[in-house]
């Protein structure tokens, strides 16, 4: 028995060999079945580019424009979406997207002012091309135009940025700042050279670099993180003394102010007692000198009228009523005597009346 022989191109031992088929579809009439099949598929995707060339018929997709060639020339027509009708075989079409569209830029290499070479797995370039700049676009850059002024664009900004800044900056420092650099970049050489593509905006993924680098970049962020967070729990302790503070700060507040009310309060009492005593002590003094004034002028009346009584006839009518209150009755030679010495009484107030008189 003959040995099969085993190509010595991997590609070419994938590929079914003779006698594979059988293995694989041991029936015949399966195996017929199968080759028709794939017959007709590869007739079918044939006829559809034909059909496509041939065709008079032809539908423009939504968000696109028409535009055609003819002869290999650009013609200036430039078509709406919907049903529209073509020479065969003489007229070609391509239909171009006038909308909003994201290109994907993927695994672009560039090399850092310090010698570090990184990858940026993908770059998104949101843009438009505007419906009124379709001919003068394609004319100058063709269909393709999106390569020219985006794929291709986008790899000479990435590399210029990163030519002039190093890892630290490229990957950290000024990573927030390249997708505006990049959109400023675009869009400046798009506005002079191919005015009809707009750029909305650009997105950038982080780089890779190197595992090592990339384990520094780790350990310095780790570090960072804990300094950020030892100066965080710094402030919070700051903070939290800062509100102790003005907490202890607010109740001697407190306190010398209930202090001061209570102060003013107790004033309020002393003045007001004060003002009640010297109130007492004028009502008593007025008191006190109305009588004294009553008893002065009791007196001197008294006295006026005493001086007014003070007449011979009262001062004997006086006499006389003291000696009958304290008259007593004598028994002996010399009771005459008693009325003789009245008698001699009687004229010393004579008497004494008459020198009152002088």
């Amino acid at each position: 028995m003959d040995a099969q022989r085993t190509p010595a191109d991997p590609a070419l031992a994938a590929l079914p060999q003779p006698g594979s088929l059988s293995l694989l579809f041991p029936n015949t009439a399966l195996r017929s079945f199968v080759f028709a099949l794939a017959f007709a598929v590869v007739v079918l995707e044939s006829l559809q580019v034909v059909g496509a060339q041939l065709g008079i018929l032809h539908q423009v997709p939504e968000g696109h424009v028409g535009v055609y060639w003819r002869g290999g020339a650009l013609l200036s027509t430039i078509s709406s979406p919907g049903f529209h009708l073509k020479m065969p075989l003489i007229t070609r079409y391509e239909p171009i997207q006038v909308t909003i569209q994201t290109d994907q830029v993927k695994d672009i290499p560039c090399g850092t002012k310090g010698g570090v070479m990184i990858f940026f797995e993908k770059i998104e370039v949101v843009n438009r091309l505007q419906r009124e700049y379709v001919y003068e676009t394609i004319m100058e850059y063709g269909v393709g135009y999106d390569r020219t002024w985006i794929y291709d664009k986008i790899h000479h900004e990435i590399n210029q940025f990163c030519s002039s800044h190093t890892l630290q900056e490229v990957y950290i420092d000024k990573f927030d700042q390249i997708d505006e650099t990049m959109k400023e970049a675009i869009q400046r050489d798009c506005t002079k050279y191919a005015p009809g593509i707009e750029i909305i905006g650009v997105r950038v993924t982080k780089p890779s670099i190197p595992k090592i680098i990339a384990r520094n970049f780790e350990i310095m962020e780790e570090e960072r993180t804990k300094v950020l967070i030892a100066m965080e729990k710094q402030k919070v302790v700051e903070k939290e003394a800062e509100t102790q503070t003005k907490k202890a700060v607010t109740e001697a507040e407190k306190d010398a102010h209930v202090s001061r009310i209570l102060m003013d309060q107790r004033l309020m009492e002393k003045e007001s007692m004060k003002k009640q005593q010297e109130i007492e002590n004028e009502i008593y003094l007025a008191h006190e000198k109305s009588l004294t004034d009553a008893a002065f002028y009791r007196e001197l009346k008294e006295a006026e009228a005493d001086k007014l009584k003070l007449t011979p006839e009262y001062l004997e009518l006086k006499f006389i009523e003291a000696i009958a209150n304290n008259s007593k009755i004598f028994f002996g030679e010399k009771v005459p005597g008693m009325v003789l010495d009245q008698r001699l009484l009687g004229n010393f107030l004579s008497k004494v009346s008459g020198r009152d008189e002088l």
